[in-house]
């Protein structure tokens, strides 16, 4: 029994940690980039400003302001350059409604109204004309006392 968990001990002492260090570089590279700007505002009242900007053209403006509840509202901006070499833009507002991004590599919802397919509309009206009938017979399990 002795040797069993000894063995235990031993396996477990030798086990490979992988997973436990820090993860790899996101795009193999471990290149340091340099801050140029790193400016950071933070008042007592829950008001902040952040603005930042990297030698390889990444830059990260926000500022909030204290909203409804405790919650804060945010409002701000980051741009760079993907990897395959689009510049992507982003502007958005963090609020009550949400966060509300903005920015012309977002996909896009279709307009609406979009054309609705006739089998929709017939199912529409069939399920109207049941709730006509339904309402006109009264319930047989359900009702006042007579």
């Amino acid at each position: 029994m002795k040797f069993l968990i000894l063995a235990a001990l031993a396996a477990v002492a030798a086990a490979d940690t992988q997973g436990y260090g820090a993860p790899p570089p996101r795009y193999g590279s471990s290149e340091e980039i340099a801050i140029l700007r790193d400016e950071r505002v933070i008042e007592d009242d829950g008001r902040y400003n952040f603005d930042m900007e990297t030698a390889n053209g990444i830059v990260f403006t926000e500022h909030g302001t204290p909203g409804e509840k405790g919650a804060v509202n945010s409002a701000g901006s980051f741009s760079y350059t993907a990897p395959d070499g689009t510049d992507v833009h982003l502007q958005f507002v963090a609020d009550e409604n949400g966060f509300q991004p903005q920015g012309a590599h977002l996909p896009v919802a279709p307009a609406f109204p979009h054309p609705i397919p006739q089998f929709v509309l017939d199912q529409i009206a069939f399920a109207a004309e049941e709730d006509a009938r339904n309402a006109k017979r009264p319930s047989a399990t359900y009702g006042a006392p007579q």
